[in-house]
């Protein structure tokens, strides 16, 4: 879309409007379906986003406020774009919710999915060839790359994967998915890490989205477990739907602009009619954008996942003014999430207990992968008293066949270092 310069109150009046007949038609579409039986695709961040707004008086006005800083960095980007030290890394926590063991997606599916965000953020896909020559131009390798956590809010090492078995079958926008209370997993400081929740969604969505200066508490995106790369979601299911939310997350708008002929808030997208389903065949003429038509392979249109293959320049310039100084999501530069804690290097004086829990023996090794020779051993209950009946056997050995089931502390001392472990008697 097609203005460079836009005023603030225009801005703001195109974030909170969709049409009445855009709104009917994405509903009319959501009637119930399996995710194997997904005929559109389905996007509902414009529809929590209207909804959002009308919860929160204040929300208007943050919304206000980053399209103005937004403004001012679209206007002067080269400058602007020199500020923004790059790449910005995001540390990601993935939040896997099942009921099912299907929907319990794997690690490597997990990875798959970081991997395709990636390529689709820095122009690396290998379908990027198939983006038309007189697009090709406007295509852009955005400043933006994504990691799986590598440490907890607490300072802890992590996967970067939470994973949490529910009695909820399906879910839907109300954001329950995101309050363990509700059944789903709470969000990691979304100030330091993207939150994207993966589970099975009703109504025949793929998945939806926060735009900047919602609540923090509700903050990331969601989408449908079966939309990841190799999922059953076809022609849905090689990941382009987190690319697609994940657009919305850093402020990006359908190409269309959620209205006929509506305003995405991007100079270089041409103004198209609505939204755009299957692999059209280029150019698709409308809203008088002929002789290329629309930009119907953004990946902000609702085309295949094998049919969207770009970002545009002006689309990757929106997304940067969030990082400028004082920008809606700046505190993500600062944050730790994507470097592992140190390991504690192993040393002889180092300790490890297993297995844990014990059905009777205790193994306790050195760092060094020695038992522990020269080691007094004491075992108490939770109440501090010493439990005799823990005897060792030989170096290193320690058997706790007689102790009734339970919690355990156990302490060691070779007259130079104390150390402590929690073990449970089965």
């Amino acid at each position: 879309m097609k203005r460079t310069f836009y005023s603030l109150a225009f801005a703001l009046s195109g974030l909170t409007a969709i049409s009445a007949s855009a709104q009917s038609s994405s509903m009319s579409r959501m009637t119930e379906k399996t995710d194997q039986q997904l005929q559109n695709r389905g996007c509902a961040a414009m529809e929590v986003f209207d909804r959002q707004l009308a919860a929160d008086p204040q929300m208007a006005g943050r919304v206000a406020e980053i399209e103005a800083r937004t403004s001012r960095f679209v206007a002067n980007p080269v400058a602007n774009r020199a500020a923004v030290v790059g790449p910005v890394t995001i540390p990601v926590v993935v939040h896997v919710l099942y009921s099912t063991a299907t929907q319990n997606v794997s690690d490597a599916q997990v990875q798959a999915q970081i991997d395709v965000l990636n390529q689709d953020f820095a122009k690396t896909n290998t379908d990027a060839s198939l983006i038309p020559a007189a697009f090709a131009g406007a295509a852009a390798s955005t400043n933006i790359r994504f990691v799986l956590a590598k440490r907890s809010p607490s300072g802890g090492a992590t996967t970067g994967i939470i994973r949490k078995s529910t009695r909820v079958k399906s879910w839907s926008t109300n954001d329950a998915v995101k309050q363990s209370k509700r059944g789903g997993d709470d969000a990691w400081p979304t100030d330091q890490y993207l939150n994207i929740w993966v589970c099975a969604l009703g109504n025949g969505l793929l998945g939806y989205a926060q735009f900047p200066g919602g609540a923090a508490s509700t903050d990331g995106v969601v989408v449908l477990y079966s939309s990841l790369p190799g999922g059953s979601s076809a022609p849905y299911d090689k990941g382009r739907t987190a690319t697609h939310e994940v657009g919305h997350w850093l402020n990006l708008r359908h190409i269309w602009g959620d209205a006929s002929c509506g305003n995405d808030l991007v100079s270089d997208t041409p103004t198209q009619q609505t939204s755009n389903y299957g692999c059209p065949s280029f150019p698709k003429v409308t809203c008088s954008n002929g002789p290329n038509g629309d930009m119907f392979m953004n990946y902000m249109d609702y085309t295949d996942d094998a049919c969207m293959y770009m970002f545009s320049t002006g689309q990757s310039t929106r997304m940067d003014a969030l990082f400028a100084s004082g920008g809606a999501r700046a505190s993500l530069l600062t944050s730790d999430g994507d470097t592992a804690p140190l390991a504690a290097t192993a040393t002889a004086e180092t300790l490890t207990v297993f297995p844990n829990p014990t059905d009777g023996q205790l193994s306790i090794r050195t760092g060094l992968d020695t038992p522990a020779a020269g080691w007094e051993m004491k075992v108490y209950d939770l109440r501090g008293l010493e439990m005799p009946q823990a005897r060792p056997t030989a170096a290193g050995s320690l058997d706790v066949s007689a102790l009734p089931a339970g919690l355990y502390h156990l302490m060691m001392t070779n007259g130079k270092s104390v150390q402590h472990q929690s073990f449970r008697k089965q």
